[in-house]
């Protein structure tokens, strides 16, 4: 059995359809309270979760971090992606604060582009961004491994379709002119950002 650092329906579905063992979740384990976040990268947070689980019942465990990145925001939200709009974390006010700081961070691009195919180019190429996972695992000897998964994409004019979570409604996948919510879990899993680092995990255990 592995621990997997969550109470997500959305992540355990997800790790129990690539990962061929059982798999247990916080509360399965009797971890009820939250886990402190406070590190300032995907990479220390994945990091903090896992050893935390760790340190309470010392048998093997992973914990993920997911990051949406924009290109035009710096590399933002970055680590603080869930609480990007403060508290309570809201996925709505989360998405409609993205939606509206990208309109006024490319509107200066477009003002300087011509119209037509040009403009529609050059307000794609502002709206680069990716979704990063980190996944710590922490094996029954306490050794620390770290593998990460990237799909990139670009971020929407305006939220659409009503499946997945988080930012899924705004996020097209590169090669795709739908989002995460549109184009359904079944395909998500198979190209996601989490199922590319699952998959990466895979590899090591």
């Amino acid at each position: 059995m592995l621990i997997f650092a969550t109470n997500n329906a959305h992540k355990l579905a997800e790790a129990r359809a690539i990962l061929p063992m059982s798999i247990a979740s916080l509360s399965e384990v009797g971890i009820h309270e939250d886990i402190p976040e406070t590190g300032v990268s995907l990479e220390e947070n994945s990091l903090q979760k896992a050893q935390y689980v760790f340190d309470r019942l010392h048998k093997a465990c992973f914990a993920d971090d997911t990051g949406l990145e924009v290109d035009c925001l710096n590399g933002a939200p970055g680590y603080m992606t869930a609480r990007y709009s403060g508290e309570p974390v809201d996925s709505t006010r989360n998405m409609l604060k993205l939606l509206a700081e990208m309109s006024a961070a490319t509107a200066a691009a477009l003002r300087c582009t011509a119209t037509g195919s040009a403009a529609t180019a050059a307000l794609r190429q502002r709206r680069g961004a990716q979704f990063r996972t980190v996944i710590t695992l922490i094996r029954d000897n306490g050794e620390i491994c770290q593998v990460s998964g990237i799909v990139r994409g670009r971020i929407a004019l305006e939220m659409s379709g009503v499946g997945g979570f988080g930012y899924d409604p705004v996020f097209i996948p590169e090669g795709y002119d739908k989002t995460f919510s549109e184009l359904g879990e079944e395909l998500k899993n198979h190209i996601s950002h989490r199922a590319r680092a699952l998959q990466e995990l895979l590899k090591i255990l």
